[in-house]
């Protein structure tokens, strides 16, 4: 039995892309989609670089999550997945200057301009709760 090992990647990271689409957000797999959605946003965007890292898993999706709970979200919300979609991912990254590529990361973008950046070294050492509580904050005074 052979499987390739594409179909073995994205066998084994569905169950990543799918704990952020189950919480509404809609995955952007092609460089077009990307530019399509997030270059004329109006209004306010939430952008996840999805990862396979532990950090991803323990402490940025649940985050994230936790954060969509609030009272006031972005009216959009996006992702893209380092490492899997990576032309995408990529054109996503463009509208995160002067920020250094950097997964997982999660970016608010407000009418095209991006508002509020978390990096991987702010998320790899902290708590879920503590990214959802600074994703908050950041909705709260961007997305009113």
């Amino acid at each position: 039995m052979s499987m390739s090992f594409d179909r073995y990647m994205r066998d084994m990271i569905q169950p990543m892309r799918d704990e952020l689409t189950s919480l509404g957000i809609q995955e952007l797999t092609t460089p077009e989609e990307v530019e399509a959605q997030v270059a004329n946003a109006k209004g306010t965007a939430l952008i996840v670089i999805n990862s396979v890292c532990g950090c991803a898993a323990g402490q940025c999706r649940p985050g994230v999550g936790m954060a969509l709970n609030h009272d006031v979200v972005p009216e959009q919300l996006f992702t893209v997945f380092a490492g899997q979609d990576k032309e995408a991912t990529a054109k996503a990254r463009e509208y995160f200057a002067p920020y250094a590529p950097s997964s997982p990361s999660i970016a608010l973008m407000k009418d095209g301009e991006l508002v509020h950046f978390i990096e991987r070294h702010s998320i790899e050492d902290r708590s879920a709760q503590e990214i959802a509580a600074e994703l908050t904050e950041a909705f709260d005074r961007f997305c009113k």
